[in-house]
């Protein structure tokens, strides 16, 4: 049977990240597709140009359909902007049980623009963090998380072990945001090992979308079966390659190529793995 994702998370109108994103992924990567809405954005590769919460009816409701119909062997969350939100997906994923949940602690776009409220960083940070399998914060969310300085390697090895006592079985710090390396190094820790998931850094604007793509496509690989580093492991070539084959899109940054695996495998470049 194919495996199923669910994607809890914003709708990008310029379809580049978002559940937009997520759902290309999934069926990228041979998984069948579902989503939650949180909040409908209207957005281009400009920026931002408004926000539209959907109805915490409307949010559970969707959960609950797929859940009691159809089920799925992962979940995984992006942008869901407020507590009340937050507090819905923390009950779902207590009473559903679910396999695997990848929490993407999206709250700025990158454009600028804010995508979680203030005040729902307490119920983020308490009540689904915990219940995660893996986060997956970039270098700036993981500093508002922890209030830590990650301006140095060690700096950002210190982090991960703070967020990873908030109670996720593993947490992923990518290093997109490094800008004084020419390469990206993303740390994986699982309360006992490291493990550094290393590639060349890219120098390109086009990677709307990157950070939404690259937890989607660890949660469908997580949703047929993969061991976690197994999971991230093909998930960082995937989203590496989607940067490479990036493209222009409109007047600002475009979108990563989310075929780009099946046209250019042979062309990956390098992907190193430590452990310590």
């Amino acid at each position: 049977m194919l495996p199923k994702a669910l994607t809890i998370a914003g709708s990008d109108s310029g379809g580049g990240a978002g559940i937009q994103a997520d759902l290309k992924t999934f069926q990228e990567l041979n998984v069948f597709g579902m989503s939650a809405i949180t909040a409908i954005t209207a957005q281009n590769t400009i920026g931002v140009q408004g926000v539209f919460p959907v109805d915490l009816k409307g949010v559970e409701q969707q959960i609950t359909s797929v859940m009691d119909d159809i089920g799925t062997d992962a979940v995984k969350t992006g942008m869901l902007l407020n507590r009340d939100i937050i507090e819905i997906v923390s009950e779902k994923a207590d009473h559903y049980r679910w396999p695997y949940l990848v929490v993407d602690p999206v709250m700025i776009s990158t454009s600028g623009s804010k995508l979680l409220h203030e005040e729902a960083m307490d119920a983020l940070i308490h009540k689904l963090i915990p219940k995660a399998t893996i986060i997956t914060p970039n270098i700036p969310e993981a500093k508002v998380i922890t209030g830590m300085n990650l301006s140095t390697f060690e700096d950002r090895k210190s982090a991960v072990k703070e967020l990873h006592k908030l109670g996720p079985q593993a947490v992923l710090l990518k290093g997109g945001h490094e800008e004084n390396s020419d390469h990206i190094v993303d740390i994986l820790f699982d309360g006992e090992t490291f493990y550094y998931f290393t590639v060349p850094k890219i120098n390109t604007i086009h990677t709307h979308g990157t950070g939404c793509t690259y937890a989607a496509a660890i949660t469908a690989n997580l949703a047929k079966g993969l061991p976690l580093t197994k999971a991230i492991h093909e998930a960082k070539s995937f989203i590496h390659l989607a940067i490479v084959h990036g493209f222009s899109l409109g007047e600002g940054p475009g979108p990563t190529n989310h075929s780009a695996h099946r046209f250019y495998s042979d062309s990956f470049l390098e992907l190193k793995v430590d452990t310590e």
